[in-house]
């Protein structure tokens, strides 16, 4: 996934390391969302910022039981993971923390879940969660410290309402923010998903109206209708009233002409959309990894 704006400048020194995991248990969501929740005696420093915390997550290649990683998370850390053989280095994905549990608090284990939206056996991490099973050894690149570059939902101070707009790939993020806010803020969420079935409970304390869009009933599969649709449904929303910050995430065409529309029709400041796209219609997994390697190496 790539950053395209933030609202405020994350802070930019990051400790990160790397936490060598392994499955606990998975749950189905629904027909396309599957939860792992992950553990690991490291996890007791794991310092997520919540709302849309990113970490990289490592997946051990065919054969492997686990993901080869450079030994240590300093700054040279991704030079030294695009460097190895392709074939040999752990595949890396970035996802985002749903919920973190310290259990060790109270005596318990401390576990870690992230949800992911499944696309059969198309790539490899849908692939992997497909199979996961207690047991599973993974390398997550996370925060030691809670404020931190991972966090990309930053809220300027006088925000008098949020509104949030993804897909499924979104919607963890979309979850961890909803119980992030305070109690009463105004918040107008608008979720797509696949199927009725991947619905979900999203507590919160916030005053939050959520709109449901499913794709199986509106007919909007391809990419176009689908931007159509997502762009549709927030022009015809009454909205608060008052200074406004957005959070928009998910299909890279659908998010910048969320974003096109908050700002050119609706007056939003520009700088206070943050807007990421965690995919691209028409683009697989590789070819994304593939175009950061090559961002990266120019």
């Amino acid at each position: 996934m790539s950053k395209a704006s933030t609202a405020r400048s994350a802070p930019s020194t990051v400790p990160f390391e790397f936490f060598a995991l392994h499955v606990v248990r998975t749950r189905r969501l629904g027909p396309t969302l599957l939860r792992v929740t992950f553990g690991g005696e490291g996890l007791d420093l794991f310092a997520s910022g919540g709302r849309d915390q990113r970490v990289k997550l490592f997946l051990p290649q065919p054969g492997q039981t686990a993901p080869v990683v450079p030994v240590e998370a300093g700054t040279e850390w991704f030079a030294e993971w695009r460097a190895m053989d392709e074939n040999i280095r752990g595949i890396m994905r970035s996802y985002t923390v749903r919920a973190l549990r310290k259990g060790s608090q109270y005596g318990a284990a401390d576990e870690l879940d992230i949800d992911f939206a499944l696309h059969g056996e198309i790539g490899p991490a849908s692939r992997w969660a497909l199979r996961a099973a207690p047991g599973d050894r993974v390398t997550l690149l996370g925060p030691v410290v809670e404020d931190n570059a991972g966090v990309d939902f930053r809220p300027p101070r006088g925000t008098d309402w949020v509104l949030l707009s993804g897909d499924e790939t979104a919607l963890p993020a979309i979850g961890a923010v909803l119980e992030w806010l305070p109690a009463g803020m105004p918040v107008r969420v608008f979720a797509e998903v696949a199927h009725r079935e991947d619905i979900q409970d999203l507590p919160t304390l916030s005053d939050a109206r959520i709109t449901w869009l499913v794709r199986d009933e509106d007919g909007s599969r391809a990419a176009g209708s689908r931007t159509e649709r997502a762009v549709s449904a927030v022009r015809s929303a009454g909205l608060p009233s008052g200074t406004p910050y957005a959070w928009l995430a998910g299909e890279a065409g659908t998010v910048k002409a969320l974003r096109r529309h908050l700002v050119n029709e609706r007056g939003f400041d520009r700088r206070s959309v943050t807007f990421t796209g965690y995919w691209r219609a028409g683009t697989s997994e590789e070819q994304l990894v593939a175009e950061a390697l090559a961002a990266a190496a120019s």
